[in-house]
């Protein structure tokens, strides 16, 4: 599972938080960081170039060539403000290990699962904080929140799980304690130079995603923030550890650039069809996609462009800043 919210100048938006359900299977073999920060990010500052083996990563059209993956570039919170400022600028996104404090944000992970354990998600004699799916158990009655599967990307079809999804978004331990972590905002406020003017957006999505449904297709922010400008940033924090092909989030290699460029289309598109203002800033007008993604078919997406998707393991702690632009989706798991 994660959490996305947005921060912004006087208007913030805050992060996309994610909690991840893992199979038996497909649980990380341990619930301790694997190695040291400074230690890992000595070995992964250039990950792109380390050549080891990599599990197969599905998507919604399917498995991922290989060839067409990366790895995203960690980054440490205590680097030089002005060196991870260039660096999101130029790659729009910054992926910071170890921002907030593992065991916070492993105690929102535990109330999350709290919340929902009375729809029967979890296994049977199983802790919520490992948040193990009862594969027993019809997917279907579990879907993805926010994975764009109804019109409009509107309320899933579901029953009490969805419900209590959605009631978790108003519960104090996620509103108003970790949607507002003083980590957080604290580092936006230094890194961006808002200081005081740092305000988090009431917007913020609790997203899950349950193995073998669909995942959320690709995106960028903008699509659904048109009415607001586009200087807001977006938190994605995965609420657990999540291994690569454990259903996190991935980011298009040069897709800062790319979204910039399809949102100028889309509105020139709209001068054309003869939209108005109002109409053009839609998320779902008509030249959109039903549920105002970019494509559901990210496989294909990145080919044709003849881009990679870059990706990576994460640990509770971790944080990923991207801009409104930013192309990305999450893997099926």
């Amino acid at each position: 599972m994660s959490l996305k919210v947005y921060l912004a100048r006087s208007v913030c938006h805050i992060p996309d938080s994610c909690p991840v359900f893992r199979t038996s299977a497909s649980r990380i073999s341990s619930n301790k960081p694997c190695s040291t920060l400074k230690q890992q990010l000595e070995s992964t500052m250039s990950q792109a170039a380390v050549l080891r083996p990599l599990p197969s990563l599905y998507v919604n059209d399917g498995l991922l060539d290989p060839d067409r993956i990366g790895y995203l570039q960690p980054s440490s919170p205590s680097e030089p403000l002005n060196d991870l400022r260039r660096r999101y600028e130029r790659d729009g996104y910054l992926f910071l290990k170890g921002l907030l404090p593992r065991d916070d944000v492993l105690k929102a992970r535990e109330a999350y699962f709290t919340l929902l354990a009375p729809s029967g998600v979890l296994a049977p004699d199983t802790l919520p904080v490992d948040g193990i799916f009862d594969d027993k158990k019809d997917k279907l009655d579990f879907p993805g929140i926010g994975a764009g599967s109804t019109d409009a990307n509107g309320r899933p079809r579901g029953g009490l799980f969805v419900d209590l999804a959605l009631k978790a978004h108003a519960e104090p331990w996620y509103k108003d304690e970790f949607c507002k972590h003083p980590a957080l905002r604290s580092f936006i406020a230094k890194m961006t130079g808002w200081g005081d003017n740092t305000l988090g957006l009431t917007r913020s999505l609790l997203r899950n995603n349950t193995p073998h449904n669909q995942a959320i297709g690709v995106h960028y922010d903008q699509i659904f923030l048109r009415h607001g400008e586009d200087s807001s940033i977006a938190a994605w924090i995965p609420m657990g550890d999540v291994a690569l092909d454990g259903g996190g989030l991935i980011y298009l290699e040069e897709g800062q650039a790319l979204g910039r460029q399809l949102e100028s289309n889309f509105f020139d598109r709209a001068r054309q069809t003869g939209l108005t203002e109002e109409e053009a800033k839609d998320a779902f007008n008509k030249n959109m996609m039903s549920g105002g993604l970019l494509a559901d078919g990210p496989k294909g997406f990145g080919e044709e462009r003849g881009l990679r998707w870059l990706v990576s393991e994460y640990e509770a702690g971790d944080v990923v800043l991207h801009t409104p632009y930013t192309v990305r989706l999450i893997l099926s798991h």
